[in-house]
């Protein structure tokens, strides 16, 4: 999943020559090499690329050769096939937490890589917190204008709502929305997806929309695409995709009312080519003079506390982030531990539902 937060999804450009030159003094020599990043291209990996991954090769003195690719299930099979020819990979939080099950991921060493720093549950053993993101409901404002759905019974309401919809086509943010469209409160959530029965009322939700979906989205570039020319009137997605798509001139509109706050993260897949200095790459991305580069682009907030807090992000800024207080208390968290649990069921599933 990654998609996955999710749950953005992200003065700027000044730097205080202090924490600059604390940031420098922290890399004990520059390192010699490459690394090769895959992610999801479009303009999350873009944002990426001149937030993230730029800065980090340039201070640390080593080439990063980015690649894109189709998820875990493309690590899947390099790893088992014994070809891994990445070093990272951007992952959803859900989707790593899966494949660090199934044992495809190395084990993070987090004596090298600082988190000390981090919002709290924003890391695993084999993945680290690259950005928070929401799955928000998003909506046409040239067919709604400012009174679109603002809740998942809205998106479901097709009478007050009439028009197309789009909708993922990967279980991943997918089933959450239709218990809370069927009155589930959030809180519960979880609670009544612990169950086949539970995941099969989400499945039934989502089959009552089936006939108003126009598109099943499988990427952020597509469902941003659609909101861009205006394809479909309502979407499910990834709030720092609908921002950009606005500045690129899309009429899109969103809330994160009852939005599902969740994080990307970086892994290394098992059996990567150049793992010591990947480790040493992740700590350099998770430093907050790096992380605090990423609102500039996306609007997906930084996974480390500090970089709110060295004066590259402002107020106005910060209070378009997912995880800003006020919009995360709107929102329910992600839980990693029902994906590492049901998502290979729920997927098979989700995907029985999308072929009937």
């Amino acid at each position: 999943m990654t998609k996955k937060t999710e749950f953005s999804r992200r003065g700027l450009l000044a730097v205080a020559a202090g924490a600059m030159a604390m940031s420098m003094t922290a890399i004990p020599a520059q390192a010699d090499g490459s690394v090769t990043v895959a992610s999801w291209g479009g303009s999350y990996q873009k944002a990426q690329s001149l937030a993230l991954f730029q800065p980090a090769s340039k201070s640390m003195g080593i080439t990063v050769k980015e690649e894109t690719y189709g998820g875990m299930s493309d690590v899947r099979l390099k790893v088992k096939a014994g070809a891994v020819s990445w070093d990272i990979v951007s992952s959803g939080s859900g989707s790593a937490a899966r494949a660090a099950a199934e044992g495809l991921l190395e084990k993070l060493d987090y004596s090298v890589i600082d988190v000390s720093d981090f919002y709290p549950t924003l890391k695993t053993d084999y993945c680290v917190g690259s950005d928070v993101f929401s799955t928000v409901m998003a909506f046409n404002t040239a067919t709604f204008g400012d009174s679109g759905p603002k809740s998942w019974a809205d998106f479901w309401d097709v009478k007050k709502f009439p028009g197309k919809r789009a909708y993922r086509n990967k279980v991943a943010g997918a089933l959450e929305p239709a218990l809370m469209a069927d009155g589930v409160a959030p809180a519960d959530v979880y609670k009544v997806l612990d169950s086949e029965e539970g995941i099969k009322r989400a499945l039934d939700k989502i089959r009552e929309l089936k006939p108003e979906i126009a598109v099943w989205w499988k990427s952020g570039a597509q469902h941003a695409q659609l909101m861009k020319d205006g394809e479909v009137d309502m979407t499910t997605g990834w709030n720092g995709r609908f921002d950009v798509a606005k500045k690129d001139g899309a009429k899109v509109a969103y809330t994160f009312n009852q939005g599902l706050l969740d994080y990307d993260c970086f892994a290394i897949p098992k059996g990567a080519p150049n793992k010591d200095l990947a480790m040493k790459f992740l700590a350099e991305v998770s430093k907050p003079e790096i992380q605090a580069n990423l609102p500039k682009h996306i609007t997906y907030g930084p996974t480390n506390k500090k970089a709110y807090e060295i004066g590259k992000i402002d107020d106005k800024m910060a209070r378009m982030m997912p995880s800003h207080p006020e919009n995360a208390a709107m929102q329910l968290p992600v839980s990693l531990a029902w994906y590492a649990k049901w998502e290979q069921k729920a997927a098979a599933m989700y995907q029985d539902m999308l072929t009937e």
